[in-house]
């Protein structure tokens, strides 16, 4: 594996960690395997002469070995001096993993790195961006106030460097430099503000996670880019997607009014002329259009691969989406009960609270939340919940016999929480409260103690809801009292009966003399329960009961636990009357006979909407260190002109052209799989060398396709780096992914198949010469300076007939953009066009120039190297200048 593909803008120094530790060799030695007591003298005397080699392949071989050391936690420390003196190699690969090393250890060898800043700042010159951008952050890891100074020149520096990749480093720098020094906020601010107007989708999602660290409360940093982030988020990373949602979410809540007001459409039915008057005078809602153009842009992403930016798009859609367009995030929330079971635990948690207030949201998929027999305990418990949540008149027959299964469950906790579910059915829906009663009652004869112990604990509540209708059970649960051993169902039996004592008045007084035998064997709870019977018996029926509630008193008068005997002193004082009692005995049976109200079975998900769905205290029901309240929606909207962007004619033009679409596959072809591909002419993240390429996805078909990948290449030396495979793709849903191509300056096609689990589809890539560039940015003067080294059989040479449509610098520069690749020159002349780029492979130079002559012809130039490619960039721009 490759580390240079592996050394990514975010996850660089993990990945090549990795990198090193699959590369290094395993020691044969067991002393030297037991990481924190071997002796590794010897073995760092060897790297150390490695790395003092000069052999490139020796030190790349030596930087392998020390990364792998640090994957397996072994301390490399002592080679620090050895492995910076490294730091200025030419070889890409070796400077690459001495970054990482330096990463690691910059902070514990703060001398020794600042020995080294000087060559970290001169790295900051390098050509290679990759190198550049690994300088700033080796750079911003040495935790030194001392340096303050200069990391924050470097911060500025790389916030205007050409590279995106380099750019967007700068604004992770930013983070850092912040947690070093907070007073450096004011000026930190300011390169924030100016990386939040970067066009690059590269740089979007970092500069706005710089924001949410640094200045979150800054709201107006993102009026004017708002626009622009909303439509740039697309194409933006799936890292960066996330973040954006977020600030997004919280920056609408306190720009826009509330959606979810309702109109007051009964003023037209209204008879009262005042009250219609009145109504007919409030504005109706009209929404802002740019809170639907959040809501429009962020709805593609539902189909995105990324678990964590679907969940995104769905708790913005929560949060600020009128209440009828809240139903387009479903089917993507249960797509994603697919995945892995920590996704799914996290995806239920949210459609547990979601399904408590919206219950028509999820209700078709009902069947997407029935228990599987390979679910975890915790996975069960959710999906208990939502189908719960979800019970109405129409489904419930449905449910009760879905949990008619689970209670036989071998998880006897599973099975416990079932018979909760049950019960919170009967409440919520009366039609089969009895129904729901008399099944929990014949759970009373179940040979598992947690499941009678809980329905006795359930009945005990539904009974509490219409205890007159139920005597009979209360009479069938004291027969089964001496079966049951569970404490807290004996405690919720005797409960039952002191409560409505009267109801059973043969049972009851036998049931105290039961408990009056086994007292002090007993668990406290159920001594406890059996003190109040006692007093409620003594109350109403003393004359069967008076010597045996004496004698219960007695008991626990002197038992071990102090809450019994202050129970007992207490009911001793309040039922007996005595001198000491004084007025207190009159009040005894309002206290211990009082009508109770009825307990309200709820959802244990019925608080948690007070905290922002996909946030960490939504899935922990606290408040989590850094969570940021989504404010209440305005009354009255603020200027929403704060977010208009002047446009201003640019002095140079924008070096990306329109972008043209070409089709890959099909659908006819790919049997219902159709792609179409595009070059979004960005830098390519994967090697310098490829270029980006963006295809688009999309199922036509009626059924799923599964596993997309991209199978064989032709030839199978062709450098492509390869989208991750695409495990699902639903009927009529498309999906983005990005690709590299490295074509070697050549406008030859990439071969290759794109693959679906059960068919492989030969397609193919070619590229116009004009995209196998990328732009350069030089002056007048440079550009002079570069033509005259390229000139004799470096220079091509054609005149032009212009379309009069082009005769405007504005058209020619379109024009030319259109068909290459490449950046605008100022030029000093108004005759004189000038543009300038480098091949993406190899980086030869390629410089082209319009001189506009009379009689709408024109001499075009162009001046390099690559004489092939000349020819047919030639022949495309004189095809393109000539037409209208």
């Amino acid at each position: 594996m490759s580390t240079t593909a592996l050394y990514n803008d975010q996850g660089g120094a993990e990945a090549a960690v990795e990198a090193g530790q699959e590369t290094t060799p395993t020691s044969s030695s067991t002393g030297a395997s037991f990481g924190l007591f071997s002796a590794d003298f010897k073995k760092n005397d060897d790297l150390k002469e490695m790395l003092e080699s000069n052999k490139e392949s020796l030190k790349l071989e030596a930087m392998k070995r020390i990364v792998g050391l640090i994957a397996k936690g072994r301390n490399a420390s002592d080679l620090f001096p050895a492995v910076v003196k490294n730091v200025a190699s030419k070889n890409i690969e070796l400077k690459k993993l001495v970054y990482v090393y330096l990463v690691r250890y910059a902070e514990e060898q703060q001398d020794l790195a600042l020995l080294s800043i000087s060559t970290f700042q001169r790295a900051l010159k390098d050509p290679n961006q990759f190198i550049r951008a690994s300088a700033l952050r080796v750079l911003s890891s040495i935790r030194v106030p001392i340096i303050v100074p200069i990391m924050m020149l470097a911060i500025k520096e790389a916030a205007a460097d050409l590279s995106p990749y380099v750019r967007k480093t700068s604004a992770h720098a930013i983070q850092k430099l912040y947690s070093l020094d907070p007073d450096q906020k004011e000026q930190l601010i300011e390169v924030i503000e100016k990386l939040l107007k970067d066009k690059s989708t590269l740089v979007a999602g970092s500069v706005v996670m710089a924001f949410e660290e640094v200045c979150p409360d800054r709201i107006d940093l993102i009026h004017k880019n708002y626009r622009k982030l909303c439509n740039l988020l697309v194409d933006v990373e799936e890292w960066g997607q996330v973040v954006i949602i977020s600030m997004l979410t919280r920056y609408a809540r306190t720009q826009f009014t509330s959606p979810w007001k309702e109109n007051n459409e009964k003023a037209f039915y209204d008879s009262d002329s005042e009250e219609k008057k009145g109504q007919t005078d409030a504005k109706p809602y009209i929404m802002d259009p740019d809170h639907r153009l959040l809501l429009r842009n962020t709805k593609p992403l539902l189909q995105s691969r990324n678990t964590a930016v679907v969940m995104s798009v769905a708790q913005l859609y929560w949060h600020l989406a009128p209440k009828h367009e809240v139903n387009v995030v479903t089917k993507s929330l249960v797509r994603l009960l697919r995945s892995h079971r920590e996704v799914q635990y996290v995806v239920l948690q949210n459609i547990a609270t979601m399904s408590i207030q919206r219950k028509g949201l999820f209700e078709p998929f009902l069947k997407s939340f029935y228990v599987r027999s390979t679910d975890a305990s915790h996975i069960k418990t959710l999906k208990l919940e939502i189908l719960t949540n979800l019970a109405n008149e129409a489904n419930i027959s449905i449910i009760l016999r879905e949990f008619q299964t689970y209670v036989k469950s071998q998880d006897k906790a599973f099975a416990a929480a079932t018979i909760q579910a049950i019960g919170r059915c009967a409440t919520n829906i009366s039609e089969v409260t009895d129904t729901c009663l008399n099944g929990l009652v014949l759970l009373l004869s179940n040979r598992d103690e947690i499941v009678v112990a809980e329905s006795v604990v359930v009945i005990k509540k539904l009974l509490q809801t219409q205890p007159s209708q139920h005597s009979e059970i209360i009479k069938h649960m004291a027969k089964l009292f001496d079966n049951i051993t569970v404490p807290m169902a004996r405690a919720s039996i005797l409960w039952l009966i002191g409560e409505y004592c009267e109801r059973v008045p043969k049972i009851a007084p036998d049931v105290l003399r039961k408990m009056a035998k086994t007292f002090t064997t007993e668990e406290d709870i159920v001594k406890l329960q059996t003190v109040n019977l006692a007093a409620k018996l003594y109350l109403t029926n003393s004359k069967q009961t008076k010597l045996l509630t004496q004698y219960i008193l007695n008991l626990g008068k002197y038992d071990q636990n102090y809450d019994i005997r202050d129970r007992t002193r207490f009911i001793r004082q309040l039922i007996v009357p005595s001198e000491k009692s004084g007025s207190l005995n009159k009040y005894a049976r309002r206290i211990l006979l009082a009508p109770k109200p009825a307990p309200v079975l709820e959802s244990s998900f019925k608080d948690r909407d007070r905290y922002q769905l996909g946030t960490l205290s939504h899935s922990l029901n606290i408040k989590a260190t850094g969570y940021q309240e989504l404010v209440d929606w305005p009354a009255v909207a603020p200027d929403q002109s704060v977010r208009n962007v002047e446009v201003i004619e640019p002095v140079t033009t924008p070096a990306f052209g329109p972008v043209k679409t070409h089709e890959l596959l099909h659908h006819m072809t790919g049997k219902g799989l159709s792609a179409k591909y595009h070059f979004p002419r960005q830098p390519c993240l994967y090697q310098p060398s490829m270029v980006a390429v963006q295809v688009i996805l999309s199922n036509s078909s009626d059924h799923s396709l599964e596993e997309i990948h991209i199978g064989d290449r032709n030839p199978a030396s062709l450098n492509i780096h390869c989208f991750n495979t695409i495990e699902r793709l639903e009927p009529e849903a498309s999906v983005t992914v990005s690709m590299g191509i490295d074509f070697s300056d050549s406008t030859q096609a990439a071969n290759f198949q794109l693959c679906t689990k059960d068919d492989q589809f030969n397609v193919s890539i070619q590229p116009a010469v004009g995209e196998l560039l990328m732009p350069s940015t030089m002056t007048e003067q440079d550009f002079c300076k570069e033509q005259g080294k390229l000139l004799g059989m470096n220079e091509t040479l054609a005149t032009v007939t212009m379309a009069t449509a082009n005769a405007s610098s504005q058209a020619i520069n379109t024009q030319v953009l259109s068909v290459a690749n490449v950046g605008v020159v100022s030029s000093s002349h108004n005759s004189l066009h000038r543009f300038a780029g480098r091949t993406v492979s190899s980086g030869a130079l390629v410089l082209v120039s319009l001189e506009l002559k009379e009689s709408s012809t024109a001499l075009l130039t162009i001046n390099t190297e690559k004489s092939v490619m000349a020819s047919m960039l030639l022949r495309d721009l004189k095809q393109a200048l000539s037409q209208a």
